[in-house]
C-alpha cells in the first residue's frame, strides 16, 4: 500500500550488465594457453605424418642377373630413422627405369637396394655343368629362375652341408639334347655376385668328381 493507501507497484529491477573478462582473468589465460596446445600438437602430428618416403619394394624373390619390371616391385611408405638412410634405396617418386638388373639376390619383400642395382655389364656369370642324370635339375629351371646350387661327390676338402651357390639367377638354360648333343653334358649359366665366384670355382677344383644338383626356388 502506498502512503495514500492505495495499492502501489513494485519498484523495478535494476538490470545487471555482462561484463567482459579482462586481460587478468586467469580463465582468459588457460583458454588461450588450450589453444595453443591443440595448434602445436595438430602440428606435430601433421609432420610426423608427413615424414615418411616412398620407396620401391620387391615382391617375390630375385637374384643376380634377374631382370626387374613394374610388375616386380610395389611402392610402399617408409619413415626412416636416419638422414642418409634413404640413399640406401631406390625411391619411388619416379616409374622404375627399364633393363634394371640386380647385381646380387633380393629376397622378396625387401626394400630394393640402390647399390643392388645395376646393368647386364655389372654381373658375373659362370657355368655350371651337369651330368646326364635329368633328377639332379629340375625341368621347369629355365632363363629368370632363381636356384640353388648344391655339389656333392669325392672331396678332398669338405663342402658342408648347405648350397655352395644361394639363390641365384639361372641366365641361360640350353635344352638338355641341345647341350648333351654338342658337349655330353648339360649346362647351366648362372649369374653370381663377384665374391661368390672364386669359393664356388675352388669347390669345384677340389672335388675328383663333382655331382651337381639344382633346386629351384622361383
Amino acid at each position: 500500500m502506498s502512503s495514500l493507501g492505495k495499492p502501489g507497484t513494485s519498484a523495478p529491477a535494476v538490470a545487471v550488465r555482462a561484463t567482459r573478462a579482462g586481460w587478468r582473468d586467469p580463465r582468459l589465460w588457460i583458454g588461450l594457453l588450450i589453444v595453443a596446445g591443440s595448434v602445436v600438437l595438430g602440428a606435430r602430428v601433421m609432420a610426423a605424418a608427413d615424414d615418411t618416403v616412398s620407396v620401391w619394394e620387391v615382391v617375390d624373390d630375385h637374384g643376380a642377373g634377374s631382370t626387374l619390371g613394374g610388375d616386380d616391385v610395389v611402392a610402399v611408405r617408409v619413415r626412416f630413422s636416419g638422414g642418409g638412410d634413404l640413399d640406401r634405396y631406390v625411391t619411388a617418386d619416379d616409374p622404375l627405369p627399364d633393363g634394371i638388373v640386380l647385381t646380387r639376390g633380393v629376397g622378396g619383400g625387401e626394400l630394393l637396394p640402390a647399390a643392388a642395382v645395376g646393368s647386364s655389364d655389372d654381373v658375373t656369370t659362370v657355368r655350371v655343368p651337369l651330368d646326364l642324370e635329368p633328377t639332379r635339375v629340375p625341368p621347369s629351371v629355365a632363363p629368370g629362375s632363381v636356384v640353388d646350387v648344391y655339389v656333392g661327390g669325392t672331396s678332398r676338402r669338405g663342402t658342408g652341408p648347405g648350397p655352395v651357390l644361394s639363390a641365384v639367377t639361372v641366365v641361360a638354360a640350353p635344352p638338355a639334347e641341345e647341350s648333351f648333343a654338342v658337349t655330353g653334358t648339360r649346362q647351366l649359366v648362372l649369374a653370381v655376385d663377384d665374391d661368390a665366384v672364386a669359393p664356388f670355382l675352388s669347390v669345384l677344383d677340389h672335388l675328383d668328381q663333382p655331382v651337381v644338383r639344382v633346386v629351384q626356388r622361383s
